[in-house]
């Protein structure tokens, strides 16, 4: 972590504690206490599922899965495979992938398209934030927690360079701010 690193809270943990609780209260009406399998993925899902299922009132089973993506921090590639794959067996069971961010789609798009090949009942996407202005690829999210538009993103599983994912609020952060006046000498 960087101490010129500037942050600013758009989300709360009151907040986001309230919006967990009223997507765990959709999900259960919508699945009117069918079991359902959340998928979460790593490494920013884990505390927003593990949130989520507190809420959710039907049974619950839950596994995650890693996707790596080839191409620069900024850009993404396209070309995405598993690091860890699904290890249940979700054949006829209604599936509930779990993200913390959804922004170009191509990562969602491809673990949905993966996952249909398992033959589950259904396949449905939640996430905590939706950045639908970076969407390059058409992919439906079915229980969105906030839209955000712009900005980078930390806190509540979200990182910058694999910190501060144990921050209980959303922040903006600008990496490496230089103040005005900043001089290469102030480092």
């Amino acid at each position: 972590m960087d101490k010129k690193d500037q942050l600013r809270e758009i989300l709360s943990s009151e907040t986001i504690k309230a919006r967990v609780h009223e997507l765990g209260e959709r999900i259960s009406k919508d699945y009117h206490g069918r079991p359902i399998v959340l998928i979460g993925i790593l490494k920013g899902a884990f505390v927003f599922m593990a949130d989520l299922i507190r809420h959710i009132k039907n049974p619950v089973q839950i596994d995650f899965v890693r996707l790596a993506s080839y191409g620069s921090q900024t850009e993404p590639s396209g070309q995405i495979s598993f690091t860890k794959d699904i290890e249940l067996d979700i054949k006829d069971r209604d599936v509930m992938v779990v993200e913390d961010l959804v922004d170009t789609g191509y990562t969602l798009k491809y673990l949905k398209d993966v996952i249909k090949l398992h033959n589950p009942a259904s396949v449905k996407i939640c996430c905590l934030i939706d950045k639908k202005e970076r969407r390059q690829v058409p992919i439906e999210v079915d229980y969105v927690g906030f839209d955000i538009p712009r900005g980078f993103l930390v806190g509540y599983g979200l990182d910058f360079d694999e910190n501060y994912r144990s921050l209980p609020a959303v922040y903006h952060i600008n990496p490496g701010y230089k103040p005005e006046g900043f001089a290469p000498s102030d480092r």
